[in-house]
């Protein structure tokens, strides 16, 4: 079973709840987490502002398309993400935002630091979106501090590679599963995440499946106020597969859910290969590829 974890025994380095953080880490990819200082009214308020989004007309969520940028900042529209190869592209729908780089920064050029696209409607969605990508960013490194004291390392070893963050929030927005989905159709296929830890909140609707160590698929659900989270592949890469990176999938249901995933990410010139090797996995260049590799309005 994925171990649940109660966020403040983490932070206290609970004896017992640092082994079932060491359980989550190398056995599942996965752990649910609660008792977090994001409460759950400010989370059903980030839910209620993504789905009054999803709502609006075509014609008004097209006014910040990301499609009409080099970047993935703004809306992505159903089948705008094709992240398995091997299947037809995503039938979700998404916003994507992310980090404020100061603009005289010399990486602010970079498309993953992109200037954020903020619809006019519905009132208040920046700020409260952005105020949950602060507050989401804040449980994000308390998790990466408890797991470098489980790996043996310093506990701040990943405090300074996350100053400018290539941190992803997203909001995802699964429609009932259409009536032509076939075998090859998802709401999110297959993958694992690319970066290093990803904070997933919901709406309570279940639709997430995880794949385990022997190949078998699992549902994996979180009440409201209560976290998913995983690992992606830079943090399996960084710490040599001591962390697992898992995939995972969304195929749909007859019910529509509302997902709030953070895809924590450290700065881009951070290097990510096995501590130790004798070359550089930039994160940056890691990141790039995969979304160059994933959204469709990018693809060469």
């Amino acid at each position: 079973m994925i171990p649940k974890i109660d966020a403040q025994k983490l932070i206290a380095r609970d004896a017992a709840t640092m082994d079932l953080l060491q359980d989550g880490i190398a056995h599942y990819g996965f752990l649910i987490i609660h008792n977090t200082d994001i409460t759950q009214d400010e989370m059903a308020r980030v839910i209620a502002q993504y789905r009054a989004f999803f709502q609006l007309d075509p014609s008004e969520k097209s006014r910040v398309d990301m499609a009409k940028t080099g970047s993935n900042r703004g809306w992505g529209a159903p089948q705008s993400e094709q992240v398995d190869p091997n299947a037809n592209p995503d039938y979700k729908e998404v916003f994507d935002c992310g980090f404020d780089i100061d603009p005289t920064d010399p990486m602010a050029s970079l498309s993953v630091y992109a200037p954020n696209k903020w619809p006019v409607r519905p009132e208040g969605f920046a700020s409260v979106i952005g105020g949950y990508y602060d507050h989401a960013m804040n449980v994000a490194i308390e998790i990466l501090r408890a797991i470098a004291d489980v790996l043996g390392l310093d506990t701040a070893f990943f405090d300074d590679k996350f100053s400018k963050p290539m941190a992803l929030l997203r909001g995802n927005y699964y429609p009932t599963r259409p009536d032509w989905a076939g075998d090859k159709d998802f709401g999110i296929a297959e993958h694992t995440d690319y970066g290093c830890v990803t904070l997933l909140g919901t709406d309570g609707v279940p639709g997430l499946e995880a794949q385990t160590i022997s190949g078998d698929w699992i549902s994996v659900n979180a009440n409201p106020g209560e976290f998913i989270i995983n690992f992606g592949e830079m943090l399996q890469i960084w710490t040599e597969g001591r962390v697992r990176a898992t995939p995972h999938r969304v195929r749909g249901s007859n019910e529509e859910r509302i997902s709030v995933p953070l895809f924590f990410n450290p700065n881009y010139d951070t290097n990510v290969a096995p501590m130790g090797a004798d070359h550089v996995v930039l994160a940056g260049d890691h990141l790039t590829k995969r979304f160059n590799e994933t959204y469709v309005h990018l693809k060469a």
